[in-house]
């Protein structure tokens, strides 16, 4: 009789759990991402069950590959979004602008991360938190990226400016661009140690003169592309830039995943972290 009566608590426990599994399969949140940067904090958030689709450029985490892609960056699949039947759609700004407006007249619900410096990205962190329900985690992850980035301030404060190197952050080479005051990079190499010799350009993101480069004279440059070929080769073949202190010093890096420089997500600290490794090796 007990035996009996144990075998049938085993069975109505299995009932149970396969039962709870379903309806929690039911009621899960349905999330759309349509940046790499927001994919980056839902999975932060430790939302990957939740996460229906995401846009083709979504590489990280891993796991962010194996997602439902919608298309690209700046022309997602709408019909393939609507399919998902998502409870909240997260975008960034910009280019995607028509897409936003186009989800808000099918009365999907979208929240638009678009922020342009840090303290921006911690306010999309918390926002993206109480949307999800992930208030405290959300708070936590804003608690750890500023604590990491106030230990290299510590350090890198103890450095006088005038002693601090001058860098020049090369996104792309023709044309020639780079980073200026209003951008995340900017800021980033600020928080690192460096002096940005473009903080003075016109805009956040803009074409800056070879010659200006020379004029400035860097003590470290940094190739945001990773291009595969040498550094210092790269950059030595170029006009009159053998004479850059950079160059001559061989401080020319190509190292960094440009994805953790160029995302407005918490990979930022991890970028800092980086630009701080090569300013103070």
């Amino acid at each position: 009789m007990k035996r009996i009566f144990l075998t049938a608590l085993l069975i109505l426990g299995a009932f149970f759990w396969q039962f709870t599994q379903i309806v929690r399969a039911d009621t899960l949140k349905k999330y759309v991402s349509l940046a790499p940067s927001t994919t980056e904090i839902l999975f932060a958030l430790k939302l990957d069950a939740e996460i229906a689709g995401v846009s083709s450029y979504c590489n990280y985490p891993p796991e962010a590959k194996q997602k439902s892609k919608i298309g690209d960056f700046s022309r997602p699949n709408i019909e393939k979004i609507l399919s998902l039947n998502p409870d909240y759609v997260f975008c960034t700004g910009l280019e995607q602008t028509p897409v936003i407006n186009e989800l808000k007249k099918q009365r999907i619900k979208v929240y638009v991360a678009d922020p342009k410096n840090i303290e921006e990205l911690y306010v999309s962190i918390k926002e993206i938190g109480e949307i999800t329900g992930r208030d405290k985690a959300a708070q936590k992850l804003i608690s750890g990226m500023r604590e990491e980035i106030a230990q290299i301030q510590r350090e890198v404060g103890q450095i006088p400016i005038v002693e601090r190197p001058r860098v020049f952050v090369e996104i792309w080479h023709e044309p020639l661009t780079t980073a200026g005051k209003g951008s995340f990079l900017d800021e980033a190499i600020t928080l690192a140690g460096g002096i940005n010799i473009a903080h003075n350009a016109r805009r956040a993101f803009s074409i800056f003169s070879p010659e200006a480069v020379i004029r400035s004279n860097p003590e470290c440059i940094i190739l945001a592309y990773m291009d595969k070929g040498e550094p210092l080769k790269i950059v030595g073949e170029r006009l009159g830039w053998d004479n850059i202190s950079a160059v001559k010093n061989n401080r020319v890096h190509n190292d960094i995943d440009p994805d953790i420089l160029l995302r407005p997500g918490p990979r930022i600290v991890q970028g800092i972290k980086e630009l701080n490794q090569r300013l103070y090796p």
